[in-house]
């Protein structure tokens, strides 16, 4: 999943979160949760404040809290929809240059590991 960025960008991740959703196009998805796995890679520009203060990071807690709010409002029909949103939240911080999201729902299909989505945005594909 990783991107590879050039210089003066860090890769801020997060990895295999798997939460309880309420997601699902089909009448029978709706009310019964369900396991979605999610990664996320952001990169993030680098800066030349090398002091160790968490004010000057991207913090992957404050990723993983967004997350869990995105998904714990309400029901969503599809995995691209729930991935849209997890990355615009990950675009609100400036220094984020690129965000890319994988959303997997587990205990789609009895023969497939997960069935889902990943989308990569760049801040520039943002701004109109």
């Amino acid at each position: 999943m990783n991107i590879i960025a050039g210089p003066g960008v860090r890769h801020v991740f997060l990895r295999d979160l798997v939460l309880q959703a309420s997601i699902g196009w089909y009448p029978h998805e709706h009310g019964i949760p369900q396991r979605v796995r999610i990664n996320v890679d952001l990169g993030v520009e680098e800066d030349t404040d090398t002091s160790d203060h968490l004010k000057r990071v991207v913090s992957y807690e404050t990723v993983a809290t967004a997350i869990r709010t995105i998904v714990a409002a309400g029901h969503v029909k599809l995995v691209e929809t729930l991935a849209e949103r997890i990355v615009d939240a990950c675009l609100i911080d400036p220094r984020v240059q690129f965000a890319h999201v994988m959303v997997e729902k587990l205990d789609v299909f009895p023969d497939a590991a997960a069935a889902g989505v990943a989308i990569i945005r760049r801040r520039s594909d943002t701004v109109r």
